[in-house]
């Protein structure tokens, strides 16, 4: 048995089990890729893949077990891997944030930039994509850490600490009507075309959920993935805007005006999201202490370790 061959199962996983797919991505042969799967399917006494002829079609229930092991052990190569590169350089790497539009346009870039003062030989890359995808590539190994609302929490084998509260915000055009409510309701908001959110992203489900409860359904005009696209229709008198409240800057957004309605939608917790097991270098602890002062180095390991399960703001 050898990490080649390990590597070489996950990898058929991961490409939907197309042994031609998952040769090219790992630099070699499908042959190859083929030989060795089952060489280590005669060596355990399992046969890990269903098949029909010479192609695999799925995993067996063995083999269901043994993927679980093969996720388990490259988790571990990666980590002793990290831990080498760490030592050997304390300061400089690459680091890969997965993140939702909002989040990288309005929370992080002054994170960003105190991050990149301290540590400027680091390879900062960001991924974006909805709330469910930026938690797959936290899965996938292809980013160190994702950072969105609540939606990615409960994700198996991810762990998620919370960043900071905020509320949403409806947005208007100058001297809209709503503007005049000493107290908005959803009557009054349902009164109107609505913009807002796509359902994956920043709380949408909370807002869906508030209308519902009063037997109302809001004529929602445009759904759209992120806060700039909103506020452009809004200030367009297309209707009116529920965005994140982080999204509205009173000295940008000067062509509109902003309540914030967390009386009616609830408050919503952004979140950070990492492998469950997962080896972080010292200076994600502090780009996560950066982004949520309540979080140190010390308690962090205390949630990544099981010590402490719950911990919310």
């Amino acid at each position: 048995m050898n990490l080649h061959q390990l590597r070489f199962v996950r990898e058929a996983v991961r490409q939907n089990f197309n042994l031609t797919e998952a040769a090219k991505a790992l630099y070699t042969s499908q042959p190859g890729v083929s030989k060795a799967i089952i060489e280590l399917e005669e060596e355990l006494g399992v046969d890990i893949f269903t098949r029909h002829g010479k192609r695999i079609r799925g995993l067996t229930e063995p083999g269901r077990a043994v993927l679980r092991s093969v996720e388990l052990i490259m988790q571990e190569i990666e980590g002793l891997k990290r831990i080498g590169k760490e030592f050997a350089a304390q300061d400089s790497g690459s680091f890969t944030i997965a993140t939702t539009h909002t989040q990288a346009r309005y929370s992080l870039p002054k994170v960003i930039q105190a991050f990149m003062q301290k540590f400027p030989k680091v390879r900062l890359s960001l991924l974006q994509g909805n709330p469910r995808q930026v938690a797959d590539m936290v899965s996938r190994d292809q980013a160190d850490l994702a950072i969105a609302t609540e939606a990615i929490a409960g994700v198996p084998g991810l762990v998620t600490m919370p960043c900071y509260q905020w509320e949403h915000m409806l947005v208007t055009p100058l001297e809209h009507p709503l503007l005049k409510s000493k107290q908005l309701t959803l009557e009054e908001i349902a009164a109107y075309p609505l913009i807002t959110y796509d359902g994956a992203f920043a709380g949408r489900s909370k807002i869906d959920h508030a209308f519902s409860l009063r037997n109302l359904k809001p004529n929602i005009l445009l759904e759209a993935i992120d806060a700039d696209v909103i506020k452009t229709y809004v200030e367009l008198g297309m209707g009116v805007g529920i965005i994140a409240g982080m999204a509205f800057d009173a000295e940008r957004d000067r062509g509109l005006s902003a309540v914030p309605v967390g009386h009616l939608f609830g408050t919503n917790v952004s979140r950070i999201a990492v492998k469950q097991g997962a080896y972080l270098r010292s200076y994600v602890y502090t780009f996560i202490e950066l982004l949520a002062p309540t979080l140190n180095r010390k308690l962090i390991e205390q949630i990544l370790s099981g010590e402490k399960d719950m911990y919310e703001l």
